[in-house]
């Protein structure tokens, strides 16, 4: 992907001192990027909608920039026109899919000082756009973020999308110790030089690209402003959830490793760092907490993925992508783990307690259907519900002897064998 070497450039500090730009600036101050595939429906309205807006409410010059992807149906011709018709409008064609490889093309030959983009169905309220783009014209930040999760957002869309969204967030927020909320809304803007320095880092040329610009960024120390924003869901979306939901976690991974190998920048140290040890009380507490939690997302997740996908590969799915958020969940909170330091090791221990409960609940899925062929949905979620506490019981013991054993041990050590152990 990078190395650490390159990323050594990177920063705040290394970056040239940002000023506020001019009042009277000759060049488009904002260049407004709309990614798009096949939107012909939608594209027209959509760019008039935020021509105009620019027009009556932004104070410097700007541009509008198609990025169509590979489109099939008319979607050239229509950004053809528009970028004929509309004087602040232009529009570049690509051959390949993909919203990131369309953002990197786009940001890369503009020479506004500010680049953004939103989506083409404009979900996003435009009010927030000046809000949004103000601290990095200003010189403040370097990168802005529209975020529904805030408080003061306002956002309507279905219980589907809102759950599996919030369940990404968290588990980014626990996998990757990222301090911004909403990596993926459709809504940001970077300064050009940070974006810059950025571009050749960011490997994803599709959806994850968001989230792997956002934690390059954090790690490298620049600043990222966030704008609770107001939101209301497309019904007619094209994005295909399940395709873009493992995506993301294959992307996660990645990262997780880079961070692992220290090819990434991080602002913790490099060895972990270690609360007071907490109790076995405590530590059952917090267990059952994190454990409450993973068990309703786990639910949620396999009731969103069993029609595409049936029950087998539903349960898997589901049960890996919580069984990474709740090691990590628990490796902070319940074990009083901090850092980077054996988080890796940690995350490979706590994927084969994943394996235990897969058996577990897998077994008594397959034990259900051979009993009762036709049982219904809902018995399907009481016999995992009840696996799932066998599992969590088990999953206990085996954090507590063996995931995070490091922990405890080093509690009980000698002098002798803590010397070695240093060296």
């Amino acid at each position: 992907m990078t190395n650490a070497g390159t990323i050594a450039f990177m920063g705040r500090d290394r970056l040239p001192r940002p000023a506020p730009l001019p009042a009277h600036h000759p060049e488009p101050v904002l260049d407004v990027v709309v990614p798009v595939f096949n939107e012909e429906a939608d594209l027209e309205r959509s760019v008039r909608r935020l021509h105009a807006h620019l027009r009556e409410t932004f104070p410097y010059p700007f541009r509008i920039t198609v990025a169509d992807n590979a489109s099939t149906d008319a979607t050239p011709r229509i950004a053809a026109r528009l970028a004929g018709e509309l004087a602040e409008t232009d529009w570049i064609r690509l051959e390949e899919k993909g919203r990131g490889r369309a953002l990197r093309a786009a940001w890369s030959r503009s020479r506004a000082p500010v680049l953004a983009y939103v989506d083409v169905d404009l979900s996003t309220g435009l009010a927030a756009l000046l809000p949004l783009v103000a601290p990095l014209i200003s010189g403040h930040s370097d990168i802005a973020i529209g975020t529904r999760l805030a408080h003061g957002s306002r956002v309507v869309r279905g219980p589907k999308r809102e759950i599996i969204s919030r369940c990404y967030n968290v588990l980014l927020r626990s996998t990757l110790a990222v301090g911004f909320s909403d990596a993926q809304c459709g809504f940001k803007a970077v300064r050009r030089e940070v974006a810059e320095q950025l571009l050749p880092l960011v490997e994803d040329s599709a959806w994850f690209f968001d989230t792997e610009l956002l934690v390059i960024a954090e790690r490298a120390g620049l600043r990222i402003h966030e704008v609770p924003v107001d939101w209301v869901d497309d019904p007619d979306s094209r994005v295909d959830i399940l395709a873009t939901a493992l995506a993301d976690l294959r992307g996660i991974a990645r990262i997780g490793r880079a961070l692992a190998r220290g090819t990434l920048p991080s602002a913790e140290p490099s060895q972990g760092a270690e609360a007071p040890a907490p109790g076995l009380f405590t530590q059952l507490v917090r267990f059952a907490a994190v454990g409450a939690v993973s068990t309703l997302c786990y639910l949620i997740l396999y009731a969103a993925l069993r029609p595409p996908l049936g029950p087998q590969a539903a349960n898997a799915v589901a049960l890996l992508a919580c069984a990474v958020a709740n090691t990590a969940a628990n490796r902070r909170l319940t074990f009083g783990l901090r850092g980077r330091g054996g988080a890796l090791r940690h995350q490979a221990r706590g994927l084969v307690t994943f394996c235990v409960g897969l058996a577990l609940t897998s077994g008594s899925l397959a034990a259900l259907h051979h009993i009762a062929p036709t049982a219904d949905h809902r018995i399907e979620l009481a016999v995992l519900v009840a696996a799932n506490l066998a599992a969590t019981l088990l999953r206990f013991l085996l954090f507590r002897a063996w995931v995070f054993r490091t922990r405890s041990t080093r509690a009980t050590r000698t002098p002798r064998s803590l010397g070695r152990t240093a060296r």
